[in-house]
């Protein structure tokens, strides 16, 4: 890394921090609000219909109601353990008033902050975006105390980049 860096990370995304990601999504959204509904509404059936239900119908309804609460994240958590397998770990992160200064092994790339699409915060992560479809997850363990002053570091040069946006 050149210089003197306000921030430096090294990053190994886990398995745990992609599906994170990935929940974090879809509970965010209309299909995370739908899928609650779906569980309550089948939790509800199951209570009231369960005792005089046939043994099939009785598997349907554990069916339905593990559908969005155990079956969709596992497959969540299966799908962010073949993504991990393909990502490179021991990146070398850097941020200073110039942009971001990315190290893998012998490999240096920089990205300035009027290049960064975007900064999500979330409760366990905050991810930067340096395309609509990358970017760097960072974890809580990772960021430690500072994490709210990077967040607050790094909004500001996205801000005065002018091509981020914050979520």
């Amino acid at each position: 890394m050149r210089g003197l860096m306000k921030y430096t990370f090294t990053i190994n995304t886990s398995v745990s921090d992609l599906w994170q990601l990935s929940m974090y999504g879809i509970y965010g959204s209309i299909i995370g609000i739908t899928n609650v509904v779906f569980t309550v509404t089948m939790i509800l059936l199951t209570v009231r219909y369960f005792a005089g239900a046939h043994i099939i119908l009785k598997c349907l309804m554990i069916i339905g109601i593990s559908l969005f609460t155990v079956i969709q994240p596992l497959a969540v958590y299966l799908r962010a353990r073949k993504q991990v397998k393909g990502m490179p770990q021991g990146v070398n992160l850097g941020f200073d008033d110039q942009g971001i200064h990315i190290v893998l092994g012998d490999q240096k790339s920089d990205i300035e902050w009027a290049a960064v699409r975007g900064i999500t915060r979330k409760p366990t992560l905050l991810v930067i975006f340096s395309s609509e479809q990358y970017g760097f997850v960072l974890n809580n363990k990772l960021l430690g105390e500072q994490r709210k002053e990077f967040y607050d570091y790094i909004s500001s040069k996205v801000e005065k980049g002018g091509q981020g946006k914050k979520a």
